[in-house]
């Protein structure tokens, strides 16, 4: 009884911290659980008490890194949490929104339009890195810099 103690007060003290997912929070706790058993039973109280959610995981997750990356990044970031295909594509954001935040992305880096087929080439690998896909890095590429005055400094 006192091991699922101390495992609750080890659940609760990484929980307090920040928002996990139930696949990153079962393999914190592995290391101090006598049984798999135990874990299992402790996640879904908390599930039931509303103490973890993947779903608020999934929604922090994009909410604070959405800013940055395109949706394919995210989504693998979420993949990478065990997170259900069904629970990601709810929490991705929405296309237009994407490319808001590609065209946002792409004027902090470079401050200019790029100037050649090179610098171009650069600024769409940058993009695909960031997990943009490639319909949203032509946009970005074409409507980025169309409105140059409002980022003049």
């Amino acid at each position: 009884m006192t091991a699922v103690k101390s495992l609750r007060s080890r659940a609760l003290d990484l929980l307090s911290r920040r928002e996990m997912s139930q696949a990153e929070l079962r393999r914190k706790l592995a290391p101090y659980a006598e049984d798999p058993a135990e874990i299992d039973a402790l996640l879904q109280e908390f599930a039931e008490r509303n103490w973890q959610s993947d779903q608020r995981y999934a929604e922090n997750y994009v909410y604070s890194k959405g800013s940055r990356y395109g949706r394919l990044r995210l989504a693998q970031g979420l993949q990478q949490q065990k997170l259900d295909s069904e629970l990601i594509e709810a929490a991705l954001p929405g296309r237009d929104s994407e490319r808001a935040t590609a065209r946002a992305v792409l004027r902090k880096k470079f401050k200019h339009p790029p100037a050649d087929f090179a610098a171009q080439q650069r600024a769409a690998r940058f993009l695909a890195y960031r997990g943009f896909d490639h319909d949203t890095i032509r946009h970005a590429l074409d409507k980025a810099w169309q409105d140059e005055e409002e980022w003049k400094e």
